[in-house]
């Protein structure tokens, strides 16, 4: 069994990879394996819609998007976390929801079953907003999506603010053991 943490901000080191190793280390005091991806300095471009994906399994730019994708469909779980700009999910990670949604429906929806959901950072506003983004999204590519305390909410704007979330830091772990057991019924 196996879980895997994307952190969505283009900024290594940020709130939303902080946050996703907490809720990943979590996951792993359960026994279960996980690995972070952070999309910071990588190239996901956004989806052109040409449709190649409907003929094959696989996306046709040219980027750094298809070796996450074959982690995300051999991991038995999958977090989505993000930075929101301006009310919204942070670029990087709309385009990987994009891209790899389109590529999974394609192929038949191999990623449906799997154990998903999001965690969100903002300094103060739009959580609510780009949680729904993230949130239709594992919901219309059929994952499991665990519960938690409360909404997978953090925050924080300067590097290392999140830390100082007790009741985000408290969520998103809670998030990360109810994944864990959602996993280990599902696939254990």
């Amino acid at each position: 069994m196996k879980v895997l943490g994307i952190s969505g901000s283009p900024r290594k080191g940020g709130n939303s990879e902080f946050i996703t190793n907490h809720a990943l280390r979590a996951i792993a005091e359960e026994g279960i394996e996980t690995e972070l991806i952070t999309l910071a300095g990588l190239t996901i471009m956004p989806c052109t819609a040409c449709a190649a994906c409907r003929e094959q399994e696989r996306c046709t730019l040219g980027d750094d998007l298809m070796p996450i994708y074959e982690k995300m469909k051999a991991a038995d779980g999958i977090i989505l976390a993000t930075p929101v700009y301006f009310g919204s999910v942070a670029s990087p990670t709309k385009a990987l929801m994009d891209r790899t949604g389109y590529v999974a429906r394609n192929a038949g929806n191999v990623f449906k079953g799997k154990v998903g959901g999001p965690l969100v950072v903002a300094r103060r506003g739009g959580m609510t907003f780009a949680f729904a983004q993230m949130s239709l999204w594992f919901h219309i590519l059929e994952f499991n999506m665990p519960g938690a305390s409360y909404w997978t909410f953090a925050l924080g704007r300067e590097q290392g603010e999140v830390a100082n979330d007790k009741e985000g830091l408290d969520t998103a772990w809670c998030f990360g053991k109810n994944m864990a057991s959602l996993v280990k019924v599902l696939h254990g």
